[in-house]
Formats: structure tokens, C-alpha cells, sequence
């Protein structure tokens, strides 16, 4: 389905927000539900990190979806969206005290630790309260990913998870700690992932995995594979909802699930990515000296991804006119920062003084990575 924008009700609204197309959630999320749901071993957590706008976990949560969390603050705002405990991971490479001690005392299904440090440190925590955590090892696969090099967690020299080599040894380690229970393997090898072969990658580091624990006559009750799934950010309207059928069938027919396992998965930009954009309001149009600039009142601090990857977001010009000529822009923003570019010698419907402009594929990792920097105002979201 294409989102439309209901330009009408914007023109009183504070700019930048963000915009979210909920009719498009509930439909990504039907679509996830149903392919996942041809493989009963299948689970479904949601990626809280990609964006934890209250009124988006709600929907989430409805919808069945589990809760995939790398912070104690991501813990709370899924307890408190109505996600059950027994739905919510918790991963993340430094947890402090009083995150795991807030997943302890809540009950939630599993920690995925992350080094021997975090198990001992669990355990201790565990003990102290009378209580047995539930913990999966994130193992390290070294496989990689076609994406952009800050987003790969799954190779060697990423901080992320335990060395496969070690594998073996920390599941011995925890059979002998009396308040911590081994219940699964975990991996993520990275985000925005396009090419399935990727996945398959994955799939076959994971079978080699399980067949050596199997001799050892180790069982290992869930297999977590993260997430990674990307969007189309090029063309948002074409496919707006990613292909949910190929990334399940992928894993269904390439990764072989030992007799009564679970696969568990952690979607996340592929679940909001396309429902949301960042409404802006141009400011000024400026003729350079070699190029013409498109000055707008939405910023690095409101959508920082073209900074910090360099990423794409189409652009589109809600008020101009069908027939408006085209001109080219650099898309800047009012940050202090040569690096407040959102693009560059794009294409748009002339541009003028008042115009409404999207910043479309903006549901993840948009409004929750914005920043009061400049002392600027969080932007808000609008449904």
C-alpha cells in the first residue's frame, strides 16, 4: 500500500515531526504474522531499538509480537506498552546492575549474554534475589554482511558476542552456576540486509554450530538469529512492506531445527521503517556560488542517519503542484555542522519558502535517535 499524506491537517502543526502511516503498521505487521505463522516453530520479537514511540509499542504489542530489548530503559517501555515479560529479551554488550536487576525482577524470558563477565555477574545478581535466570550465549558467527560497515555486528572483529571457539566452554561454565539456566544460542550478523544469501550464510554457520553441541549431546531449546531484514529506501511505495515470505521461507529451508526447538527472530526496521517520515518545513531557498541550497527546519538532531552512515531518504516536495518544474538542491538542515546534509544535488518540485517536504523511509531509527543538540526541541510524532 502507498502512504498518503494528509497534507490538510499538517499545515497547523509544528515542524519537523514525524509523521506515522498506522494503516501501513497493521498491515506489516498482519503480513509478518501470517508468513511467520506458516512455521509454528517460528517466534517473533519486535527490535525496540529501531523506535519506541509509545503509541507504535501499543500497536506492536497487539499485534502478538514479542519484545527485543538492548537497554533497561527499552526493558521498561516494553513492560509498560503491555508487552508479557514472558515475550522480552534482553541483549546488549554492557549491562549494568540495575538493567538486570530490573529483568530479574520482572521475569523476563532471557538474558543474551554477551561475555563470562555478564554470565558471572547475572548469576551473582540472580542469587542475591533467590532466582534462576534464564540465558542464551550470543555466539559471534564471523559472518558477514552487505551492508554498511557501522551496521555489521557479526564478524570477529566486531565487539558483539562470544567467540565460536569459546562457545563450548561457557555452556560448560553455566551448567555448573546453581542461579543462571542455559536455554539458547544467539546471533545477529548486522541490519539493512538485502541479499538473502546473507541470511543463508548464517543458516549454515549456525547448522555447523549445533552439530558440534550435538555430539557433545548438548540441547540447546531456542536458536535466536536476530533480525536484519532490510527495506527498500530507494523506492518506499513500490514495496512497502519487505518480503517477509522469502526472508521466513530462508531461514525454514536452510537452518535445520533440531526435534522441539524454536527459532527465534528480531525485526525491527523492517517493521517500522516505511510507516513513518520526517515532516520538515523549508525556511529558505539560497543560491550559492556553484550550487542552490534547500534549507529546511529539520536537522541532524531530528534524523541523523544521513550524517552517521551517510544514508539515503527519498525526498518529496508535498506542496508543490503536479506540474511544478523540477530544480536540484542540496537538502540541508540548520545544524551547526557541515555534516547537516540530508542530500545533495537532488531533484525536487521547485522548492519555496513554506513548503512541506517528507523525509520518507524515516520509521526506524529516526525519532528514537533524535537529540537535543543545539538545544533544539525533540521532534514529536503524529499518527
Amino acid at each position: 500500500m502507498k502512504t498518503t499524506f494528509p497534507i490538510e491537517r499538517f499545515g497547523g502543526l509544528r515542524t519537523p515531526f514525524y509523521y506515522y502511516d498506522t494503516a501501513l503498521l497493521r498491515e506489516t505487521l498482519d503480513t509478518i504474522r501470517r508468513e511467520a505463522g506458516r512455521y509454528p516453530d517460528f517466534c517473533v520479537h519486535y527490535a525496540v531499538k529501531a523506535n519506541a514511540n509509545p503509541t507504535l509499542l501499543r500497536i506492536i504489542r497487539e499485534s502478538g509480537l514479542g519484545a527485543d530489548c538492548v537497554s533497561g530503559g527499552e526493558v521498561k517501555a516494553a513492560l509498560e506498552a503491555g508487552f508479557p515479560a514472558q515475550k522480552v529479551v534482553y541483549a546488549g554488550v554492557g549491562k549494568s546492575d540495575w538493567e538486570i536487576e530490573l529483568g530479574l525482577d520482572n521475569d523476563i524470558f532471557c538474558f543474551n549474554v554477551e561475555s563470562v563477565p555478564e554470565l558471572e555477574v547475572i548469576n551473582a545478581l540472580a542469587a542475591a534475589r533467590g532466582k534462576v535466570a534464564r540465558v542464551a550465549f550470543r555466539i559471534n558467527p564471523n559472518v558477514g554482511a552487505h551492508t554498511h560497515a557501522n551496521i555489521t555486528t557479526g564478524l570477529a572483529e566486531n565487539k558483539f558476542g562470544i567467540a565460536m571457539e569459546d562457545m563450548d566452554r561457557i555452556i560448560i561454565m553455566a551448567s555448573g552456576m546453581e542461579h543462571v539456566k542455559f536455554v539458547g544460542l544467539h546471533f545477529h550478523i548486522g541490519s539493512q540486509i538485502l541479499d538473502m544469501g546473507d541470511f543463508v550464510a548464517l543458516c549454515n554457520r549456525v547448522n555447523e554450530l549445533q552439530e558440534r553441541l550435538a555430539q557433545q549431546h548438548i540441547i540447546v531449546e531456542h536458536i535466536n538469529v536476530g533480525g536484519g531484514l532490510g527495506i527498500d529506501y530507494q523506492h518506499p511505495d513500490r514495496q512497502a512492506i519487505p518480503d517477509f515470505a522469502a526472508y521466513f521461507a530462508t531461514y525454514h529451508k536452510h537452518l535445520h531445527l533440531m526435534p522441539g526447538q524454536t527459532l527465534h527472530f528480531e525485526l525491527g526496521r523492517s517493521v517500522v521503517g516505511q510507516c513513518g517520515s520526517l515532516i520538515t518545513r523549508v525556511l529558505y531557498v539560497k543560491q550559492g556560488a556553484h550550487k542552490q541550497f534547500c534549507i529546511v527546519d529539520a536537522g541532524m538532531t531530528d534524523l541523523i542517519r544521513p550524517a552517521l552512515y551517510q544514508a539515503y531518504h527519498k525526498i518529496e516536495n508535498l506542496s508543490a503542484p503536479a506540474d511544478a518544474p523540477a530544480e536540484t538542491y542540496d537538502v540541508v538542515g540548520p545544524i551547526c555542522e557541515s555534516s547537516d546534509v540530508f542530500g545533495k544535488a537532488i531533484d525536487l518540485p521547485r522548492c519555496q519558502r513554506g513548503d512541506l517536504l517528507a523525509l520518507r523511509s524515516a520509521g526506524a531509527y529516526g525519532e528514537i535517535m533524535a537529540s537535543g543538540y543545539n538545544c533544539r526541541p525533540l521532534p514529536v510524532g503524529v499518527f
